[in-house]
């Protein structure tokens, strides 16, 4: 696993918890705090707009509670549960949370807590390297791109832009270029300025695609292409 700090975010009913979950969160090397929520409504705003790696999450919240928001997670995010009840622990695990503190949270606990979750990053890194990925380079520094992430390629001038589950990569390179090294029967040209993945598709008509709440333009010689490949895909 490469060392990097994990993007946190801690969601908190209690300002006083709140507040003493961050400051150890800030303490830890491996942590980056993102943001302190006090309700899930704020929480799901952030993680919308951030790639969030832990959560250290309550419970007991207004509105909606932290199992609801456990059920709405679309990313694959840990989540440590910290609570002052002990009777949500096994109904916590029924949702395959990394770990369960009670309150008030110790720092000894706390950093039990962490070690779990860099031991499961470990076991999802090592995972990962087994699954396919382009190598680009974007900033001046290599960038691992798995495919499985990568939602559509979109022509930029000069560059092209990866557009990702978890961000926006821009690379110096050539649609022709990019479209040979991704598998033919995953990814399609729908337009000179459009690759898209066709795992990422969710309706489309004669001239354009939609993936999620976008609409990709899509020139009418490539519907039959693409009908073809989703029906074989059985997406």
């Amino acid at each position: 696993m490469e060392n990097r700090c994990l993007n946190t975010l801690v969601i908190e009913n209690s300002k006083v918890q709140g507040a003493i979950l961050a400051q150890m969160v800030r303490n830890h090397k491996d942590l980056h705090l993102v943001s302190v929520c006090g309700n899930a409504m704020d929480a799901n705003r952030t993680i919308k707009n951030h790639k969030i790696d832990v959560i250290f999450l309550d419970i007991e919240m207004p509105f909606i509670d932290g199992f609801d928001l456990l059920e709405s997670l679309e990313q694959d995010i840990q989540v440590v549960i910290v609570t002052g009840n002990s009777d949500y622990a096994l109904k916590a695990f029924d949702y395959g949370v990394t770990d369960f503190i009670l309150k008030p949270a110790k720092i000894q606990r706390f950093h039990k807590a962490v070690k779990k979750v860099l031991k499961n990053l470990v076991k999802v890194d090592e995972t990962l390297d087994e699954q396919e990925f382009l190598m680009v380079r974007s900033n001046m520094k290599n960038k691992k791109i798995y495919l499985k992430d990568i939602k559509w390629v979109e022509a930029f001038g000069d560059y092209i832009k990866l557009i990702t589950k978890y961000e926006k990569v821009i690379v110096l390179n050539t649609m022709k270029s990019i479209a040979n090294q991704l598998p033919k029967d995953s990814f399609l040209r729908i337009h000179r300025s459009y690759i898209v993945n066709l795992s990422m598709v969710d309706k489309f008509s004669g001239t354009s695609v939609e993936v999620g709440e976008h609409s990709i333009p899509m020139s009418r010689k490539h519907k039959p292409r693409l009908e073809l490949l989703l029906e074989k895909a059985g997406v």
